[in-house]
């Protein structure tokens, strides 16, 4: 009896990780199907093969230059409206790996999260990012490492914001833009080089998280100040 239970133990875990495996790849599938449909819904272009080429396309960005093994996957390419203009688009799944070691052995740790692309026409465009304001944020404020502060005291403690150019920063966050900000579940954005990025740089999203955010992408360029937009258009 003694001798049969570890053999029994054994049996039984095998048996659990086979059915985990089995969920996994079933889950899988099945978000496969669901941005397959949602490419057919907006007319774009699916491709689930490896793309090895984020790590120097979309340098200026740090999530696609994180640890080794870099590659997007699940990518849908297309277009979004903005006024009467079609930007280029892609959205998608993106891969890298680093490892950890504990001075006697070396693990391998395997990371994936979506992201959102757009091609802007404003190329002279400063670099632009906003985010949730973290922990880390308010420790790094402490000893002088400040984002760009706004009229707005509630705005400013909730996202940090960061930009070469501060008055390109004020004039997108303006009073309109705030309120949008405040009022929706804002995910960070990045803009850099005639592009915008929108991840957070670790989780993966659902097609119905992909949708959502490419509706606020539109509405956060739709705010855009108009002068603003035609200054960068007359440069």
């Amino acid at each position: 009896m003694n001798s049969f239970f570890p053999i029994l133990l054994i049996g039984v875990f095998v048996v659990i990780f086979g059915l985990l495996a089995i969920y996994s790849y079933q889950q899988q599938q099945k978000r496969l199907g669901e941005l397959l449909s949602l490419a057919d819904r907006l007319s774009w272009k699916f491709d689930s093969d490896y793309d090895y080429s984020y790590q120097d396309r979309y340098s200026q960005f740090s999530s696609f230059t994180r640890g080794s093994g870099r590659y997007a996957y699940n990518t849908l390419t297309g277009s979004i409206r903005s006024g009467d203009e079609s930007w280029p688009a892609r959205m998608g799944d993106y891969h890298y790996q680093t490892t950890s070691s504990d001075g006697k052995r070396t693990q391998t740790h395997q990371h994936h999260f979506s992201y959102l692309l757009i091609e802007l026409p404003y190329a002279t465009a400063p670099d632009l990012r906003i985010r949730r304001e973290g922990i880390f944020d308010s420790i790094a404020g402490a000893f002088g490492f400040d984002d760009i502060d706004f009229e707005s005291a509630e705005f400013s403690k909730r996202f940090h914001v960061k930009s070469s150019n501060k008055k390109f920063a004020y004039d997108v966050i303006d009073p309109r833009m705030m309120e949008f900000l405040l009022a929706d579940e804002a995910p960070a954005v990045e803009v850099d080089r005639g592009c915008c990025c929108i991840s957070d740089g670790g989780s993966t999203w659902s097609a119905d998280e992909f949708q959502t955010h490419l509706n606020w992408a539109v509405k956060f360029f739709d705010l855009w100040p108009r002068h603003l937009v035609a200054e960068l258009r007359s440069r």
